[in-house]
């Protein structure tokens, strides 16, 4: 399952660095930041709830920009 979020990212950088947190959470297959449009791509992998591997991947992307919002 794919679905698509508004996010609020300063720059280009931290956006390619919040793909790359956003990718490493269990329960994300892939994940893309358009920096241009605001927003990340999320696909699934089978049998996650998406609503809880958002919580892990938001809190992930605050490592990498604290102030980085998700729209969920």
């Amino acid at each position: 399952m794919k679905k698509t979020y508004k996010i609020d990212v300063d720059c280009a950088n931290c956006a390619n660095k919040m793909e790359e947190a956003a990718r490493k959470t269990p329960g994300v297959r892939d994940a893309a930041v358009n920096f241009m449009t605001l927003k990340m791509t999320v696909e699934f992998e089978d049998g996650q709830d998406p609503a809880a591997v958002m919580q892990a991947v938001l809190g992930n992307c605050k490592k990498v920009e604290d102030d980085c919002e998700i729209f969920l």
